[in-house]
């Protein structure tokens, strides 16, 4: 009786997502995220922050340049892939089909588990070839390799937390999250302190810090997944594939782990382009990504609610809300993605400042984020239509629009508009160059498909 009562109770929280005005429980579920984004910033930029300070330029370019790319490429794929995770539970969350809550939770932990293993024993023996792949400058080479293998030797408990707060946010708590990574941004900060500043234990040090705080983020959430009674809790003896959820899982968050790729693949290629400039530009290229993790992160974690609304509320079949969902929606990040640009606009030189002293360094990085802020506006039908159709399970068209768009175009832009004008500025136009085609793609596509006449057309609400 009593696990009756708790589970209306949270069904009453979270309610919100499929009954509440649509944009205020939009914004009350992206509050928190929003929040998270700024501790996640803060999580992340900490070691490039101190790094940069305490150890030099040259310590800078090895964890924020190759390094931190090929991070971003694995993580990227898992995140990708757990997002067909947060879909599938989202779904079954709305449409209340507990058995099938608990079956997908379990099979995604054990996912994360073992696709964390083997990350990490691929990436710790493949450090060196990944490094000479991407043209890594020979200066930074050996901090590179260090940062690298560290990093993956944490890699089980970093896909953990994510899987973790992925299964909370797909059921409507973006609260608990936030705590945690509350914590462990904390953390992340003292240890960084104790390590690089005190003990003076370099580049070695922060990723070592970095590694305990992802431990630490893991711990927290399965501690609050497996305290849980509810549909979503986790029980140990219970962690197993189930294969019917993990190819419904893996039907959504291949494609979505492929277009993550996209993305991720294609900075990995402009950043061996970046190598050729030399160490300040480097430098530069990674202090102006960690500037504006700001708008990317931000970016992001709007995504994760709109594809949170979408699921439930389709799961749900609740169509009018999932249609009016997507309206409200791209109202909303239009105004997040030009208030953020202002601002990153006119801080531009505080921001890459946080990284370093150096006036080349910073002037450089200036110069590239006043190419970048005024074309983010183009990206938010790519974000927004993207994680719609995640959130209705329709992934694998939209996988194709973004390779093709963002990977493929990108990749030819910088291998034959780069031996036409040798300049860096080629570089930079090669991301809003692909931006506009695939969001327009991603629009067109869903118009056909889910729009006006599509399969949301004259849809009533059935709860």
């Amino acid at each position: 009786m009593r696990g009756q009562v708790r589970r209306q109770d949270e069904t009453q929280q979270y309610n919100g997502i499929t009954q509440g005005v649509i944009w205020q429980q939009l914004l009350i579920f992206f509050f928190p995220l929003l929040f998270g984004t700024f501790f996640q910033m803060l999580y992340n930029t900490t070691d490039a922050v101190i790094v940069g300070r305490f150890v030099g330029t040259v310590a800078l370019s090895a964890i924020g340049g190759a390094a931190s790319q090929i991070v971003n490429v694995i993580v990227g794929a898992f995140l990708g892939l757990a997002s067909g995770a947060s879909v599938v539970i989202a779904q079954y969350f709305g449409a209340r089909d507990d058995e099938k809550v608990s079956a997908s939770v379990h099979t995604s932990i054990a996912m994360s588990v073992l696709f964390g293993a083997v990350f990490m024993v691929a990436g710790i023996l493949l450090a060196d070839p990944m490094l000479k792949g991407m043209n890594t400058p020979a200066d930074s080479f050996a901090d590179s390799r260090i940062y690298l293998q560290i990093y993956f030797a944490g890699m089980v408990p970093n896909l953990i937390y994510n899987m973790g707060a992925g299964i909370l946010r797909a059921i409507g708590d973006s609260k608990r999250p936030l705590y945690y990574l509350i914590v462990s941004c904390l953390a992340n900060i003292g240890l960084d302190l104790l390590f690089v500043a005190g003990l003076k234990m370099g580049v070695f040090g922060a990723a070592l810090a970095t590694v305990l705080c992802q431990l630490l983020s893991a711990v927290l959430v399965m501690q609050c997944l497996m305290k849980s009674r509810e549909s979503y809790g986790v029980r140990l003896r219970e962690i197993r594939i189930n294969r019917r959820q993990m190819t419904r899982i893996l039907q959504i968050g291949i494609p979505a782990m492929v277009q993550s790729l996209s993305y991720s693949i294609t900075n990995v290629i402009l950043q061996a382009a970046v190598n050729g400039f030399g160490t300040n530009y480097v430098a530069a290229w990674a202090a102006c990504g960690k500037a504006d993790q700001v708008f990317w992160m931000t970016s992001n974690s709007f995504g994760v609610a709109v594809t949170t609304f979408i699921g439930q509320n389709y799961g749900a079949g609740k169509m009018k809300r999932v249609r009016r969902c997507i309206r409200e929606s791209l109202i909303i990040d239009t105004i997040i993605t030009i208030t953020l640009s202002l601002i990153l606009w006119f801080m531009a030189d505080i921001l890459i400042g946080l990284f370093t002293t150096d006036r080349t360094v910073i002037g450089l990085g200036r110069m590239m984020m006043h190419f970048f802020v005024p074309c983010y506006v183009t990206f938010i039908a790519i974000e927004i239509f993207s994680d719609v159709l995640r959130g209705l399970g329709d992934s694998f068209a939209p996988m194709v629009i973004c390779v093709s768009g963002i990977c493929v175009l990108r990749v030819l832009w910088v291998l034959i508009a780069t031996r036409v004008w040798p300049q860096f500025s080629t570089l930079m136009w090669s991301y809003p160059v692909s931006w506009v085609p695939t969001g327009i793609l991603l629009v067109l596509y869903f118009c056909l498909t889910w729009g006006r006449n599509g399969k949301l057309a004259g849809a009533g609400d059935s709860l």
